[in-house]
Formats: C-alpha cells, structure tokens, sequence
C-alpha cells in the first residue's frame, strides 16, 4: 500500500515539508494551496524537487465553494477550476481535491450540483486531470459522504470520483455501511485523520485538534479495513490539522506519521509488503534507571532506604547500583548524561529481539551502548521525551541472568528489613508540550500498549492532560502527562514519578514513617469529604487520614496509595494497594497530590530538606559506590 502525507500536516517551508516527509519514506505527498502559494519555488520546481526526493505529488488541494451556485456563477467558477488545473499539471499531479461548498448561497438542488460538477469533469478530462469530490462534515448541503456519492453517481462521469476524509465521516457518525457501494474506480482518493472524542463546532475540532490514526478515539482500522474492501488501491494518505503538529519539527512529526501508518496497515492486516514484526509478549518491568546527580544522591538513598529498598549489587564498569526489593528494582546512575530523573524503563520481553526488531522497522531511533567485555548486550530505543526503553529477560534462578550478570553482588549486611513492596505497577512520565500524541502512538505502537482514554486533571497552576497505555493484563502500564498549556510546563505536571506495589499500604506508610520518611502529607479537608462523599467505615477513613492514604473506588475495586516527598527537582515515589478488579491510577486524587506538592512542608518534609540542604558534597554523593570506574 503506498503512503502519502498532505504537507499541511508539517510545520516549515514547503521545502522543509517534502525533505521531511523523504526523509520518512513517504511515497507520495499531497500539496496543501496555501503552502504552494508561500513557496519561493514555482510548481514546475516543486515538482522537480520531489521527484529528486523519490515522492510523487499525488493531489493538489483544495479547491472551494464550486458547486451548487447559482448558474450566473458557474462561468466564473469554471475559470478559477482552469487555473488551478495550470498548477495541477505543472505540479505534475494527476487529481485535485474539490470540496462540497460552505457558502450561506449555495443552492440546495442535488440536480443543479451534478449539472456544474459534470461540466467541471468535462474540463478536467480534456487536461487528463481527474476530480475527486469531498463531503466537508459542515458542507452548507453537502456534509455526508453518502450524499457526496450520490450526487457523484448521478454525474456518472470518468473524471469525476469521490474522497473519502475519515475525519469528515467519523466526526458525523455516519454510517460506513454505504462504502461497500462506491465501485472502486470511483474512489478517487482517501485521506486519514485521528481525532480525540470532543464535544465542540465541528469546524473548530477538524481545524485545530486532528491528529495521527492510533492518537485519538476513532475506529480507523474499521474505517481503513473498509475501503480496502472496497477495492480502494491508491495511497493511504494523512491529512491532520493540528495546531501542536505544526510548530514542531517537521522530521520528527514526519517519521511519527508514518508510525502512525505501519500501526494502522498492521492492525487492517492490508498485505502491506512492511510487515512488522508482531509485539512480544511482555511480563512487567525488569528494572526502572534513575539518574541522579550529586546534590540528590544522598536523599535518593534515604529514601530508598526508608521504603525498604536495600542496595544489593553494584555495575561492574558504570557508576550504577541496584536497589532491590522483590521484584521492584531500581537502577541510580550516577554518570547518566541527562538531568536527575527518570532515565530509562526496561520491560521483561519474551523476545527482547524481536521486540528491538520491530521497534527499528518503526522507525524508533536505535541507542548505541558502551560495554564492556562480557557485559549484556541489551538493546535500546529513544524514546519522544529522550528516555531510554530497553528490551530484557531476566531470570534470577538459571544462570543466563542477562543484563544482572554486569552487576556484582553486596554483602547483605546491615540492609533494612523490607517493608512489603513487590513489583513496580507503573511508571509516569512527563511529556515535553508537543510530545505528548507523539509519546502516546511510540509506546502503543513499539510495545503493543492500549490507551486508554485522556483526562483533564486541575493543578494549582494550569488543567494536565493524562493518558494511560497498559498492556491488556496491566503487567506493563505507563501514564503519560503534560501540561495542557505550554506555559504551564514547568510546573506539577512536569514532575516524574515510580509506583510501587505492595500488599499492605499501612504497614508499608508505618515503616516508612518509622525510618524518619513519611508519605506526603494530605490536608485533613480531603478526609472529610470522603467521609461525606463514600459509605466507608470510619476507621478506615482514620487509618488513611493517619497514614496519608488516598483512596479511590471503580468496577467492584479499590485502589489505596500514598505519594513519597520529591527528590531532587521532579522526582517522587508512589505506593499503591490494588484490591478486587481496579485498573485505574486514582485520577480523581491527582489535584490533590499536584495540591500537595505545592503546601508548605510538613515538619518531617521540612527535615528531609533541611538534612540535605546541610549534606556536605561528599555526604550527598552518598558511600562512594557511584563513583567506581
């Protein structure tokens, strides 16, 4: 199946839009007006440099308020048809998009339509140029591709044929059952776009808040899986309007594009000659790589040691430790080139090689690694945001351990008993402002993660938008968040954290508490309210609110957890109970931990800052494991 991109969908130059989308290994493009009207180059020199870049123009687009008008007007329309078929053939396209007419004065007469589009055709036919008739979804007449068809039926001519926006139909909720109909010489061209689910004038959300098939709420594979049917064989192509898009790089967004296009020819199962390599199964997370700096790496440690962690092996070449509790496992690195953080998540993959090769045949950018002699070979990907996902197998009951044989074991002695935790149950990770759709399609698509729906979520100092992707037995689940606003950036919503599981959420809240590190404290006002709001015992209510325990209920479950203080700059802990069948994240409390987060410091917060703020540079940088060569 070929592959198209309209270049409205890219942010730059006309020139910049046509590199990027080569450089994506797009086959084809389609031309958006204004970008060709901005451009320094002439059709004939576009045309040139595309087929220097290996793309085809497949379609000049748009051409407006044609049909429909009163017949005075028709000679005039016929005119402005001609010059644009000028700039069809010097682009060296073959089709031009027409789109049904928006005007307040357009006539609402199907028989007075066909009339102009048949003599429109009849213009286009004799210059070899095809016309391929669009359904606007707020058309003035015309708004349904059901009723573009008829119309183009009854024209019943060559040149004239029908395009088929998924948008345009999906956003209407137009039934797709008529797609069977439309005989496959007459689907002149399609053109694909996402959307997320928005109650808003359809105009508005087509214009601003499109986005990439697998990046929002619609059924696309059905949609796509149709019109194949249907005997559809020109290019799949990409028409989004997004405002983020657009301002980011053109490369980036173009090779996320094309992502988005793999994912989707997969799961139609198209016969695409770019077979994927199907996902690996995957088993929960090997291990979670923090990087922390010398400022933080002592109150890292403290708490790491207060939540039961203790440190029990050591990177053989790299200043990097283990810390283990269970299953839990959490890597400090204190030589990562990038700021204190989450550095990178390693899944446990059934097949961490066909897992590295389908993220190389999407296009992911392969991390070349270090090592050193007789150390793991573990394969890597970057991630949007920069964060490293490595591919392992770990089992530490046989002696093929992988990457845990670059690890030297410690001496047990003096380690803190263990305070119940024993598996990590998710990761968030904080998105750049226009990577977050981008962020959302890499991890569904590479790992084979399913999204769930986005929410809005109130902090003190702006709305955070968050998603989750999780593997169908919620073994692997990633929530991904980013400010609503771009100037919001910077604050809550930018703060990272790891969530781990345990059996117990008190006994674990206590231990902690014991070890001089207690949960983030939770204002008394949020108890009361659940009191009021949920029939639960009373002295659950007081355990929580002694404990700083938050709670949420869905589905027959419950979810309890509770939020460490930050470390370093944007880095904190969860620690969460799942009981019966609760698969969310306790959304409805994230306004109060961002709330939290932002209060004044209770006095044992204030004593964890205090503690580092007087560490001396040799006390922050902890026992000196990190700086082993």
């Amino acid at each position: 199946m070929r592959t198209g991109i309209a270049t409205v969908c890219l942010s730059g130059t006309l020139e910049d839009k046509l590199a990027a989308a080569a450089h994506a290994g797009f086959d084809g493009v389609e031309v958006f007006e204004p970008d060709l009207i901005g451009s320094r180059l002439s059709p004939s020199e576009i045309r040139i440099q595309a087929a220097e870049l290996g793309l085809s123009i497949d379609l000049y687009q748009p051409f407006r308020d044609f049909e429909g008008v009163p017949n005075r007007q028709l000679e005039r329309n016929l005119r402005r048809a001609e010059a644009k078929f000028d700039v069809v053939e010097a682009l060296g396209a073959d089709t031009m998009l027409v789109c049904s007419n928006v005007s307040d004065e357009t006539i609402d007469d199907d028989g007075l339509a066909a009339q102009q589009l048949h003599a429109l055709a009849d213009r286009a036919a004799e210059r070899g140029i095809r016309v391929a008739y669009e359904a606007l979804a707020w058309g003035r007449r015309v708004s349904e591709y059901d009723h573009a068809w008829r119309i183009v039926q009854a024209v019943d001519h060559p040149a004239l044929g029908i395009c088929l926006d998924s948008f345009h139909i999906l956003s209407r909720g137009t039934n797709l059952a008529a797609i069977a109909d439309i005989p496959a010489d007459k689907l002149f061209f399609v053109q694909l776009a996402d959307a997320p689910h928005l109650v808003m004038d359809v105009l508005q959300w087509s214009r601003h808040y499109r986005s990439f098939p697998g990046q929002g709420g619609f059924d696309l594979s059905d949609f796509t899986a149709r019109v194949l049917d249907a005997g559809y064989a020109g290019p799949l192509s990409l028409e989004v309007f997004n405002d983020v898009f657009r301002q980011a790089d053109p490369r980036r967004m173009a090779i996320d594009a094309m992502r988005s296009l793999l994912t989707l020819e997969e799961s139609v199962r198209a016969g695409s000659s770019r077979r994927l390599p199907p996902p690996a199964s995957l088993h929960g997370y090997a291990f979670v790589e923090l990087a922390v700096d010398p400022a933080s790496v002592g109150e890292t440690q403290r708490l790491m040691h207060a939540m039961g962690f203790a440190q029990t092996a050591q990177h053989r070449s790299k200043p990097v430790a283990l810390w283990q509790q269970r299953d839990a496992r959490i890597l400090l690195n204190a030589g990562a080139p990038t700021a204190p953080g989450i550095a990178a998540i390693a899944v446990e993959s059934a097949d961490p090689g066909r897992s590295a090769a389908r993220a190389e045949a999407l296009l992911a950018p392969v991390l070349s690694r270090q090592r050193g002699p007789d150390e793991a070979d573990l394969s890597a990907i970057a991630a949007p945001d920069g964060t490293s996902v490595f591919f392992c197998r770990t089992d530490e009951r046989s002696d093929m351990r992988g990457w845990l044989q670059d690890f030297d074991p410690l001496s047990p002695i003096g380690r803190a008993a263990s305070t119940g935790l024993t598996h990590i149950d998710h990761v968030a990770l904080a998105q750049p402002f226009d990577y977050f759709d981008e962020a959302a399609l890499f991890y569904r698509s590479m790992l084979g993660l399913e999204p769930r729906e986005s929410l809005e979520l109130a902090a003190p100092d702006g709305l955070v938008r968050s998603r989750a992707v999780t593997t169908a037995d919620g073994r692997v689940r990633l929530v991904l968040t980013v400010p609503v606003l771009a100037h919001d950036a910077a604050q809550a919503g930018g703060l990272q954290h790891v969530a781990v599981a345990c059996g117990d959420i008190f006994l674990v809240a206590q231990r902690m508490r014991e070890r001089g590190v207690g949960p983030l404290s939770i204002p008394d006002n949020y108890y009361d309210d659940l009191a009021a709001r949920l029939d639960l015992e009373p002295d659950l209510i007081e355990l929580m609110r002694e404990h700083d325990v938050l709670y949420d209920r869905a589905r027959g479950g419950e979810f309890l957890h509770f939020y460490t203080p930050t470390v370093g700059e944007r880095l904190f802990f969860e620690v969460v109970e799942r009981r019966g069948d609760y698969d969310g994240y306790g959304a409805a409390n994230a306004p109060v931990r961002m709330t939290a987060q932002r209060a004044p410091a209770t006095a044992t917060e204030a004593a964890f800052a205090h503690e580092r703020a007087q560490a001396t540079p040799a006390e922050r940088e902890g026992d000196g494991a990190y700086n082993a060569a």
